[in-house]
């Protein structure tokens, strides 16, 4: 099962609650399923010598900061953006080597025959992950905040696939690239 099938399957079966998936994760040496999922992860299970999880509450006390080792300023800017309804702190052991995974978990309707979509706008995403606004104004066109019929002298691109929006592989190939490098580097923070 690829990335995209496994993320379809868990958004529409939603997680009972975060505990499940750190108990889930906890006992990966009988848990199929958390085996797929550090396989999933880029893990090879053979080789990990254990894994912890933790929940880190989406809401804590300022008091409490220090405990999941967050500091004022980052717990204000993760409250800010907060997309998950659970934090799991996944600390890997392989060999003397040391891995902490941070996981964000969204609860989802599991009668519904569709994934969950984020409703932010890209000025959001952009505050947040800090592109620059070359793909900013690309990703607008992509997700449809910008119609591209109106930005066709811009974007040199005289017909669309669809007038609601623009697909990745309509860009020019040095956006798309951009666009791809962008969030390949940036894959642990997004």
């Amino acid at each position: 099962m690829n990335r995209a099938d496994l993320g379809s399957k868990t958004a529409k079966g939603g997680f009972a609650n975060e505990k499940v998936i750190c108990r889930k994760f906890n006992s990966w040496k009988r848990d199929k399923e958390a085996q797929e999922w550090l396989k999933i992860m880029g893990y090879d299970i053979k080789k990990l010598f254990s894994v912890k999880a933790i929940q880190v509450p989406t809401k804590i006390k300022k008091s409490d900061l220090s405990k999941f080792g967050i500091n004022r300023e980052d717990y204000e800017q993760f409250v800010r953006f907060k997309k998950a309804d659970a934090q799991i702190r996944i600390i890997i052991k392989i060999g003397e080597i040391l891995k902490i995974e941070n996981l964000s978990l969204k609860k989802a309707n599991s009668n519904a025959d569709y994934n969950q979509i984020d409703k932010r706008t890209i000025d959001d995403y952009q505050e947040m992950w800090n592109f620059d606004d070359e793909i900013a104004f690309w990703l607008k066109l992509f997700t449809g905040e910008l119609k591209p019929e109106k930005y066709s002298r811009k974007t040199g691109i005289k017909k669309f696939k669809d007038k609601r929006r623009l697909f990745l592989n309509e860009m020019p190939e040095n956006i798309q690239n951009k666009i791809i490098s962008f969030f390949d580097k940036n894959r642990i923070i997004i």
